[in-house]
């Protein structure tokens, strides 16, 4: 079947669930990273001060409630020239880009950067499509306990390769939110991959789905994406949505491939937009 879904749901499902993963962290943390976020002209806007990954400092979800135009991202770059952010990426969906984007970037010193994939499938062909998924010999998947977030998130940054700080704490305080459902690989009671699924009425996102270097290749992402798609199902959902990397020329994105495995197909590309504090 074909799976009719906006833009607008793609982009503002991603949206709300940065801005609950981000605002999840508790002091002292956030005023010693420097977190901080706000909702601003529809979309929103995400700040870590010292954000070693480079992934943290974002705003998206814009050009629906109103216009894409330079007073707004002015606001934006407000936003993080006030909190001392050196760098910060803004995500717009191709349909929402202004004719006059150009000469905003121009003006405002900022540079296109690398793609990212917007992903959807309905939840009953993904069913179909996960139905064969297995794990190898000596690995058992299953839900995450609260008792086990901060074991289970520090499997995030090494099977990511990004810096601990912050996004360690953001993935554990995730573990038991209403709407969050998180999930582990583990082999002999230690968690070797993870992935998580944030559901919005009849909208689940897939987020935050890796797994250890000497763990992979043994169907851990397989699984997890199999047993997130039923509790997708359970859950009620009927539309199932992600994003990963592109894939620049000469590379191989294995998340990207899993999620077509899945019944996922490629909804558009979205270019990052980087600006920096000169």
């Amino acid at each position: 079947m074909t799976l009719e879904i906006s833009p607008e749901i793609l982009e503002k499902t991603e949206a709300d669930e940065m801005y609950e993963y981000e605002a999840g962290v508790a002091e002292p943390h956030r005023s010693a990273w420097g977190l901080d976020s706000a909702r601003l002209g529809g979309g929103v806007v995400l700040a870590m001060r010292d954000d070693p990954a480079g992934y943290w400092n974002k705003a998206l979800g814009f050009g629906f409630g109103e216009p894409v135009t330079l007073g707004l991202v002015e606001q934006v770059i407000a936003f993080y020239r006030d909190r001392d952010v050196p760098r910060a990426t803004i995500q717009l969906a191709p349909s929402v880009i202004p004719d006059d984007w150009s000469a905003i970037c121009e003006k405002l010193g900022i540079d296109g950067g690398h793609s990212i994939r917007k992903l959807a499938v309905d939840v009953e062909s993904a069913l179909v499509a996960v139905a064969g998924a297995r794990l190898d010999e000596g690995l058992t998947v299953g839900p995450v306990e609260p008792a086990e977030a901060a074991a289970w998130a520090a499997v995030l940054p090494p099977a990511m390769g990004i810096a601990a700080q912050g996004t360690q704490e953001m993935a554990a305080a995730s573990v038991g939110r209403a709407g969050w459902y998180t999930f582990a690989v583990r082999e002999s009671g230690a968690v070797v991959a993870m992935g998580t699924l944030r559901v919005a009425g009849e909208v689940g996102s897939f987020f935050a789905g890796c797994t250890l270097p000497e763990a992979r290749g043994r169907g851990a992402q397989s699984a997890l994406i199999a047993t997130r798609v039923r509790a997708a199902r359970d859950a009620g959902c009927r539309t199932l949505i992600a994003e990963t990397f592109d894939e620049p020329l000469g590379t191989y994105n294995s998340s990207y491939h899993n999620l077509c495995r899945a019944g996922f197909s490629q909804r558009y590309s979205r270019r990052n937009w980087n600006w920096n504090n000169h």
